[in-house]
């Protein structure tokens, strides 16, 4: 199994508790959840269930289609279910008698997919509750390990990991499982024998992200544009429509969350929650900030406080690449086998390559700070922009990514992106100039103030780049 070393020990470690378990793993659809259950715990399990989507199964009919399959699940585990279940209390005391017939030292319970289960008036938690709470945790054994998971990111932070009713507090353990990163993508790769090279593993990166499955399609032998024509452009691609599969995946009524989606698409930078209510066309209520929220906690869009800014004038933006992706390439295309391999060397091409390789350093702060030496100092990651004031000598910039150090250091970071040594010229320093003149006017911060360049291949050594205090290379965001 690539990467995910420090959540497969602790999902091991279970294992060896004196005490029951209960455990929460979630994260965006895709992301490799079920996996990581299923290999720390070697595919042995006293029971185990995964709830059916409800997209295609009328309202009326989806918690007797769940109760159903969660029958087929417990005879799966050798239990003969007589009658249909009727309540969820039914199917978790037949599964009561699971627990007690297994001869297993520990019984591990996962149930998959446990917000597709949570119908309408089902009366799921309260059930869930009941059986750990009069059950799991009464038993003199102490022999159960229960594993619950979601794509629904929200729905699980709220109904298990922050629940107020009987479950509060309940957890042992809770993984928010995270996409890939640049590294364990590589090294994913190279387990397939599949060769890369850094400028496709980037751009590789910025379609799909660091979403395991999508990158579990790629076909050795095969270059990145062939790859990419046959997953998102040729007939009966498989990722083609993927960007409805997901949403509708996650959210029972996907439609307004798409429309959110859709609104954000088109800006590169971040934009204020009323912008995106009145391109969306939803109003601005509670409701509305539910969804954002939904949408932040399942990784598409990230909601930040640019430097100097007050907390209500946050700004939101849309951070999952292969939705953004759908929006520049994929939407409104006719098939078309070999769309990928002709935008090659394209203005069209080299100019979202701009954009989206500023997206990936944004998912690789970390390793940013590992390179600077700064890794154990506190700091906060903001962007920030200022407005023309010609009368106080401010000219109007725009700065894509500060870190701001402890250490009272304030590296302006610039991302570009470049298939060779990126040529810092006599127009790239007069323009970062004035950045930095107009951020100390503005702030008036005392902090030094850092040029930091990150570039794929980094820069070429010319009269211009002494100016330049840090460099951060491709090599360097793949060091963890």
């Amino acid at each position: 199994m690539i990467g995910r070393k420090e959540e497969s020990k602790l999902l091991r470690s279970l294992i060896s508790e004196e005490e029951p378990q209960f455990a929460a793993v979630f994260g965006r659809r895709r992301i490799g959840k079920t996996h990581l259950v299923r290999e720390s715990f070697e595919h042995r399990f006293t029971f185990q269930h995964t709830g059916i989507s409800n997209n295609s199964i009328p309202v009326s009919e989806q918690k007797q289609a769940q109760l159903n399959k969660f029958a087929e699940s417990l005879e799966a585990s050798g239990l003969k279910c007589e009658e249909p279940l009727k309540t969820w209390n039914d199917a978790f005391n037949r599964l009561k008698e699971v627990v007690i017939s297994s001869k297993e030292k520990k019984k591990v319970i996962f149930i998959d997919e446990l917000s597709w289960m949570d119908t309408k008036d089902s009366g799921l938690i309260s059930a869930l509750e009941s059986f750990w709470n009069g059950f799991a945790t009464a038993r003199k054994e102490k022999d159960i390990i229960l594993i619950v998971c979601a794509s629904a990111t929200y729905w699980m932070i709220e109904n298990i990991v922050n629940s107020k009713g009987g479950l509060h507090n309940r957890l042992t353990a809770q993984i928010n499982l995270k996409p890939f990163t640049l590294k364990e993508c590589q090294s994913y790769l190279e387990s397939r024998g599949i060769a890369f090279s850094i400028h496709q593993l980037l751009q590789c990166y910025m379609i799909m992200g660091g979403v395991p499955y999508y990158w579990s399609l790629l076909k050795k032998g095969k270059s990145l544009p062939q790859n990419i024509d046959d997953l998102f452009f040729a007939e009966n691609a498989p990722l083609r429509n993927e960007y409805t599969n997901l949403y509708s995946a996650l959210f029972s009524k996907p439609e307004p969350y798409m429309k959110i989606i859709e609104a954000m698409s088109s800006a590169n930078k971040g934009v204020t929650r009323a912008e995106i209510s009145k391109k969306a066309g939803i109003d601005s209520s509670g409701n509305f900030s539910r969804k954002l929220e939904e949408l932040e906690s399942s990784g598409f869009i990230r909601k930040y406080i640019p430097f100097g800014v007050r907390q209500r004038n946050c700004l939101y933006q849309l951070i999952d690449n292969y939705t953004l992706f759908y929006f520049k390439f994929i939407r409104n295309r006719t098939f078309d086998e070999n769309y990928w391999k002709n935008r090659i060397n394209t203005p069209e091409l080299k100019a979202w390559c701009g954009v989206a390789f500023e997206r990936v350093c944004l998912e690789h702060i970390p390793q940013i700070k590992a390179s600077l030496g700064v890794s154990g100092v506190q700091t906060e990651v903001n962007s920030w922009q200022c407005a023309a004031d010609y009368d106080n000598g401010v000219f109007g910039s725009q700065i894509d990514l500060l870190i701001v150090r402890k250490d009272q250091v304030i590296n302006i970071c610039e991302m570009k992106y470049s298939e060779t040594e990126y040529l810092a010229d006599a127009a790239f320093v007069r323009a970062m100039a004035r950045k930095l003149s107009d951020f100390q006017k503005v702030t008036k911060t005392k902090y030094a103030l850092h040029t930091t360049v990150i570039s794929p291949y980094g820069i070429a050594p010319n009269a211009y780049s002494g100016d330049i205090q840090a460099v951060i290379t491709a090599e360097d965001l793949l060091v963890f």
